[in-house]
């Protein structure tokens, strides 16, 4: 089924109603420069989504956040998930936190939010690859499509009205100390029951879509409907407080990005061709010089461990106007570079897993501060640095 074309053109409730009633199986790939989904399907239902760069798709997150994981064991199956390549839900369960049931739900939970934001996207590219399977895929759903395109849709019409009376992002929301409403009159739903209690004066409403175990709509609906029935009000701006660094948490979210990157692409080849690589080892020795050195691409017990305080300290001894730049073309040359000689050593499979490798890396610090990322445009650098690599490997593949 040759399906591809532009959201702009094609909506995607019209494109899940034309896979659904086709009952195909295969997977969609939707995508923008900063945000890549895919959502697979057999017989027409869909039966997995997963989200690259989003914070939607952090399952370690959306447990913290319902309380069912500590910090502490999150940090733990992280360390392990990345030694391991294991996904984190199967990496969970390894670890007696939860039972393949338990993952499976907040999966369930983790595809829908994934699913139901695509409705809110009004341009993109699309491709339907029709017999494909998902990969790394340690769970799988089935929902109704139908039910989705109709509770998607729903959602969409919902949140037109919702946004004219969400408050704006940097005002504090407090409970109205006497609300002008019968207490026989009240009536709230276990949602709205949750998100009152997070309710305390001292949170923005970006605040409380962190702090609430339910995802971003469900929150801000209700917090709409609190507002519309006079139980949440708004009590003033939040006091600006000392302003961090930006640059810095900048600079740290390369360092840690980078390096992991580098990290997973030395593992890749070593898996294959073993630690004494004279080739790999030979390329990525070019690299050895200026901040460049910094990201060696060795793990966290190796001996060339690099120090993030020698790094920020190269860094700002650049001229302020230009060190940024510098830096990220020497990154974004170096990391397209390592993916191409990886298809070269090895070949394209490994090539490809590298490229999912590093997306995964990627995915996770950039999500964790998404205003300063967006205001250095991380996220398009990276991207674009990934298709350029891929560009160079289909040329060479002819």
């Amino acid at each position: 089924m040759g399906l591809s074309g532009n959201l702009k053109t094609v909506s995607f409730p019209d494109i899940l109603q034309l896979l659904a009633t086709g009952k195909k199986s295969g997977v969609l790939e939707v995508g923008t420069q900063s945000r890549q989904k895919e959502v697979a399907f057999k017989s027409g239902n869909i039966i997995y989504a997963s989200a690259v760069n989003s914070s939607e798709d952090l399952l370690g997150n959306m447990l913290l956040r319902r309380g069912k994981l500590s910090k502490a064991d999150l940090d733990k199956a992280i360390t392990l998930h990345r030694q391991t390549g294991r996904q984190l839900g199967t990496t969970l369960v390894d670890m007696g936190l939860f039972s393949k049931e338990e993952i499976a739900e907040c999966l369930k939970l983790q595809i829908e939010e994934i699913v139901y934001n695509l409705f809110s996207w009004q341009e993109g590219e699309f491709i339907f690859h029709e017999g494909a399977s998902p990969t790394n895929a340690p769970f799988l759903v089935e929902l109704s499509t139908m039910n989705v395109i109709m509770e998607g849709t729903r959602r969409i019409d919902e949140w037109l009205e919702i946004q004219k009376v969400l408050p704006p992002d940097d005002v504090l929301l407090a409970l109205v100390k006497n609300p002008k409403i019968n207490r026989e009159e009240i009536t709230l739903s276990l949602d709205e029951y949750k998100i009152l209690t997070l309710i305390n004066g001292e949170r923005t409403l970006p605040d409380l879509i962190n702090a609430s175990p339910m995802g971003e709509f469900v929150t801000c609906r209700s917090v709409y409907r609190l507002i519309v029935n006079k139980m949440v009000e708004v009590i003033g701006r939040r006091e600006e407080t000392e302003k961090e660094d930006e640059e810095e948490v900048m600079l740290s979210l390369v360092f840690t990005m980078f390096n992991n990157c580098f990290t997973r692409i030395r593992a890749i080849v070593e898996q294959i061709i073993g630690e004494d690589n004279k080739r790999f080892n030979a390329f990525v020795a070019q690299y050895r010089s200026g901040l460049l050195r910094f990201f060696p691409g060795m793990g966290e017990d190796s001996e060339v461990k690099p120090s993030y305080e020698k790094f920020l300290a190269s860094v700002r001894a650049l001229p302020p106007t230009t060190r940024y730049h510098h830096l990220m073309f020497g990154l974004q040359t170096m990391l397209s570079e390592q993916l191409e000689f990886v298809f070269q050593l090895v070949g394209e499979g490994p090539f490809r897993e590298a490229l999912i490798s590093v997306k995964k890396e990627m995915s996770e610090p950039l999500a964790l501060r998404r205003e300063v990322v967006k205001r250095y445009g991380l996220e398009d650098s990276f991207f674009k640095t990934l298709k350029r690599a891929d560009k160079v490997v289909k040329m060479i593949r002819g």
